[in-house]
């Protein structure tokens, strides 16, 4: 923890903190002090002192162990602290926030609250800045356009034009509208209570606008239902689930493993007197769960098998929504949707809003799970459930079907039509209850490796029923040429460079430093001196800085198959990490692979590369601990994203070569990377991100931030280039899903 500054806004008008809640203060022998708060509210409040009408921007950074730290800044204009006067950020851990501030009147006082929760704090920057009006107005109009979906793709002159326009017809003016949509942009959120809030404020809503009268005909869908000793309450659950579809043409295959109590068979054969969509089969001797769905699959007449687990439900409108998306896509094999979990109670939390289709995060974890649905054909083709698996059997048939799958024949439902049942010993509650799940779905990956031939071992990954495919390199290693282009500043440069030397398994690279205007002494001295590693060349760039036009000249020079874009502020962590992304440029499918990469602080800096978050892109779980595995495993799963960053990038030079390489006209600073993968994808290959690469980077260190005029508008120019290339891509990004944030980067609800 870090100490309190001493100088709490930057206009002098107080100069220390007081608390003022259950606030302990623990000593700290180096920093100064830290924070326990002891209740659920802690305050400090502002020593009073007159602060004028108008525009302030907040800074906040600070240091804690919560989850999510929502802070708060209250004001007092002669009626006490409240709500409506109230201003909310929301802070990672270390993170520095900024949000603008408008004061309607004189303030006579202000009360900052930097948790809502008990746990440990620090404020390890806090400023309050006065704007002039005309800055204030253009910083609105950026993060409207960069945050909020009503202004996506305007400049800064179209949103406050816009507001304008708008705000005749809501009968107010367009500084209270504009200031309203831009708190909307920075929503409170905590963790536990989110979700019933979202199944409030968003699913319900979007239920009712969209209702519909299901369709009297269509497929026959088949739900295939395996049961064994299921509790009845919650067997009845389940089945009523069925029976309540809006969509009728269903049937219900239900196969029982000899259950040994005699209460099952009685509560199917009267569900089956119920309702002549229902069938039963009673096995004879218990076969386990792979052998029952098969005997389940046996009643099946449908053009399509749905499968339920026993204690699970279905949403009412879930076979419905399959039936919608099997009209709009005929040639759909697999049609999966989101799910959550249901405890006994019927309490639903912790949903899972899932991508679209993505076989390497299939091959990292069965992250299809609930609600599946596949062509009936297509199960029978692969021979049904297979014995041997059971812990992961649905995992394996998957798998099993993927080599029939492409893009076009999976359709990803994003809505919540699946409650997965969490009672005490189940998986849904703790993945790691049933150990030869994991065991279960090594064999699944190896039985799919070995069968389609592919180079590759398989081992545990590092979260309960996870894995990793090690893919292997060429026995002739393929030559990987590096690029690094810097300028000046030794001080990172060599750190960067003299690691990568040192600490790369994978031998055959050269790396080719790209020297842009470099005048230091020190700089130079090393550029020659490091020259007489056989594995390092260096060539002079002498133009202006142009990331894209660089890089496009160390292409050019580059002898290897594969390329490597490298920031000068980059440092390995693990030996094996180049080795790790060549196996994966090397598959034939693969575009670009990108690796993950820390802060200095060992927090999270790159886990891969959302669409449209902040606007254009931006990082997944910035700012997340090391340790941490982020939403639902995949801060440790290789997956495809869409994107991932050019600080340490590879593919082959084949593809570089067939997309034009980086954009030098439109991007010569930011995006190109972006734009780089999106024109790799477009080319119909996936790109890859890895967990078990993994560097440090400095971000921007040599370059510097856009913190001058001539930079912001270059930073604006580019941003808008992308909104105009690519705008309905980055507000729908495949490997992300509809229902999570495009403000904050941690995978939080809409």
């Amino acid at each position: 923890m870090v100490k309190l500054i001493k100088s709490l806004f930057c206009i002098n008008l107080v100069s220390k903190l007081k608390p003022s809640a259950e606030i302990e203060p623990l000593e700290n022998e180096t920093k100064g002090f830290r924070w326990r708060s002891l209740g659920v509210d802690p305050q400090f409040a502002v020593r009073k002192r007159l602060l004028l009408r108008g525009w302030y921007m907040l800074e906040v950074q600070l240091r804690h162990n919560c989850n999510c730290a929502n802070a708060s800044v209250y004001i007092d204009t002669g009626s006490g602290y409240s709500q409506e006067l109230s201003f909310s950020v929301t802070c990672n851990s270390g993170q520095l926030v900024k949000r603008l501030l408008y004061f309607p009147e004189m303030v006579r006082s202000l009360r900052f609250d930097p948790l809502e929760e008990a746990g440990l704090f620090s404020v390890e920057h806090l400023r309050l800045v006065p704007l002039v009006p005309r800055f204030a107005h253009r910083l609105l109009a950026k993060r409207l356009a960069a945050k909020h979906l009503g202004y996506r793709g305007l400049n800064q002159q179209e949103v406050l034009a816009r507001l304008k326009t708008d705000a005749k017809a809501s009968y107010c003016s367009w500084l209270e509208l504009g200031l309203a949509h831009y708190a909307e942009t920075f929503t409170r959120r905590c963790r536990g209570r989110d979700y019933r809030e979202w199944i409030k404020q968003v699913e319900i809503p979007r239920l009712i606008a969209s209702q519909s009268t299901a369709p009297e005909c269509g497929p026959l869908i088949s739900i295939v239902l395996p049961t064994y000793n299921t509790e009845i309450e919650l067997l009845r659950a389940c089945i009523d689930s069925v029976l309540a579809q809006t969509y009728a043409n269903w049937q219900l295959c239900i196969a029982d493993d000899a259950s040994p109590n005699s209460q099952v068979r009685d509560c199917l054969l009267e569900y089956q007197s119920r309702d002549a969509r229902i069938h039963v089969v009673f096995r004879h001797e218990n076969g386990h769960i792979s052998a029952t769905s098969n005997s389940a699959l046996e009643l099946a007449q449908g053009d399509y098998i749905a499968f339920l687990d026993h204690d699970d439900t279905l949403a009412p409108h879930a076979l419905q929504r399959v039936c919608e998306a099997i009209v709009k896509s005929p040639q759909a094999q697999l049609i999966y949707s989101d799910e959550d979990k249901i405890n006994r109670e019927g309490y639903r939390f912790d949903p899972h809003f899932k991508p679209d289709w993505n076989p390497d995060l299939l091959l990292s974890n069965n992250y299809i799970c609930h609600l599946t649905v596949l062509k009936a054909d297509l199960v029978k083709k692969v021979g049904g459930l297979r014995l041997g698996v059971e812990g992961s059997q649905d995992h394996d048939l998957l798998l099993r079907c993927m080599p029939y799958l492409s893009t076009d024949s999976v359709v990803h439902i994003p809505e919540i039509l699946y409650h997965w049942r969490a009672i005490d010993g189940s998986t849904a509650l703790d993945g790691s209850e049933k150990s030869y799940t994991t065991e279960a779905g090594i064999a699944a990956l190896k039985h799919y490796v070995a069968s389609q031939g592919l180079d590759a071992e398989v081992e545990q990954g590092f979260v309960p029923n996870t894995y990793r495919v090690r893919w292997g390199v060429p026995k002739e290693k393929p030559l990987v040429s590096l690029l690094i282009p810097t300028r000046d500043r030794c001080d990172i440069l060599q750190p960067c460079v003299d690691k990568i030397l040192s600490l790369t398994a994978y031998d055959n690279f050269e790396l080719l430093i790209l020297d842009n205007q470099s005048t230091c002494k020190e700089t130079l001295a090393y550029l020659e001196k490091i020259q007489c590693d056989s594995r390092v060349r260096v060539y002079r760039w002498d133009q202006p800085f142009n990331y894209s036009a660089i890089n496009n000249f160390g292409a050019r020079h580059a002898q290897g198959e594969i390329l490597g874009l490298i920031n000068n502020d980059i440092e390995p962590i693990n030996s094996e990490w180049l080795t790790e992304m060549v196996g994966h440029a090397c598959r034939p499918e693969i575009g670009c692979v990108g690796a993950k990469l820390y802060y200095p602080n060992d927090t999270i800096q790159h886990g891969g590369v959302l669409l449209g978050v902040g606007g254009v892109a931006n990082h997944a779980h910035k700012h997340f601990g090391r340790g941490e595995h982020g939403y639902f495993a995949r801060l440790s799963l290789v997956q495809n994203l869409s994107a991932v960053t050019g600080a340490c990038l590879l593919v082959r030079k084949a593809i570089f070569d067939e997309v034009g390489g980086l954009d030098e006209e439109n991007l010569a600073v930011a995006f190109n990377d972006v734009d780089l993968c999106l024109k790799v994808r477009e080319a119909g290959y996936r790109n890859l991100w890895t967990p078990y690469a993994e560097l440090y980077h400095h971000e921007s260190v040599s370059r510097g931030a856009d913190n001058t005029t001539a930079k912001r508008r270059r930073a604006q120019r580019e941003a808008e280039y992308m909104r105009r290339r690519w705008g309905s891509l980055l507000d729908n990004d495949p490997a992300y899903n509809p229902n999570l944030t495009l403000v904050y980067e941690d995978f939080s609800l809409a």
